[in-house]
């Protein structure tokens, strides 16, 4: 009898497991998805993609409307990208440090700029989600291709993001890049446009992005992205993309193929 009340009481316990475990697993933010996958889910980010002119729009995203002065934005000949700050309804720029660096070819974003999404990331331990985003040059009616990048991170208290939904980070992020309700011609993909206008103003494009020695792994991975593979040989380290092999000696670019 003790052996039989034993295995009933296993089997209770064992009912309680699987009840509680996939209760407690989609407890966060109310719904299976994680914080991440629900905020991207917010955007249609633009996607980019290099040529014989350099780099353009393959693929356009949500057009947002820049809220805020105190960006500071980058050209694609940069490989860095100097993030403002904003928290508590204020909006700080780029550390000196940061804005130093790119001094000479970097320009803060005018309030009013319409830009698209580029990338989103959330960094739960330390509070903060970061959109990285690029001028929509035809959506403010610009001739001349420049593609300023800019990134704000959204600072949030602690413990916030562990239980916070995407409307309530979106309800921030708002507050600097809400989505333009104009609409227009600002889905139209650039290159589409570039058909329709004449062949001189079609050539002119924006630098290269350039790729130099003795940048970081950071400024590399921020300008290609992750690489399609990674060779790691200690102090030398192989980043192949599809049509670039990049190679790093104690963390800076040594030769580029």
């Amino acid at each position: 009898m003790r052996i039989i009340r034993v295995g009933i009481l296993l089997v209770h316990a064992l009912m309680w497991t699987v009840v509680i475990v996939p209760k407690h697993a989609m407890a966060q933010n109310g719904s299976s998805q994680s914080l991440p996958d629900q905020l991207r889910g917010q955007f249609k980010l633009a996607k980019l993609g290099t040529d014989s002119t350099g780099l353009r729009i393959t693929e356009v995203g949500t057009v947002l409307v820049l809220q805020k002065g105190g960006v500071l934005g980058t050209p694609p000949v940069s490989a860095v990208v100097c993030p403002s700050a904003y928290q508590d309804g204020n909006l700080r720029g780029p550390n000196g440090f940061c804005k130093a660096m790119i001094v000479n070819i970097a320009r803060f974003l005018d309030t009013g700029e319409k830009v698209y999404p580029l990338k989103l990331e959330v960094n739960v331990k330390n509070e903060i989600v970061s959109v990285t985003f690029i001028e929509c040059d035809s959506c403010n009616g610009v001739n001349q291709q420049s593609s300023f990048r800019g990134q704000v991170a959204f600072h949030f208290p602690k413990g916030y993001l562990e239980t916070a939904d995407a409307s309530q980070v979106m309800d921030v992020i708002n507050q600097v890049l809400p989505a333009d309700n104009d609409g227009g011609d600002a889905q139209q993909p650039q290159d589409q446009q570039g058909q329709d206008q004449p062949q001189a103003a079609q050539q002119e494009q924006a630098p290269p992005l350039t790729i130099q020695a003795g940048q970081t792994i950071d400024e590399v991975v921020a300008a290609l992205g992750k690489p399609d593979k990674l060779i790691n040989l200690g102090a030398k380290q192989i980043y192949l993309y599809k049509d670039l092999k990049v190679t790093f000696l104690n963390g800076k670019v040594s030769d580029v193929q």
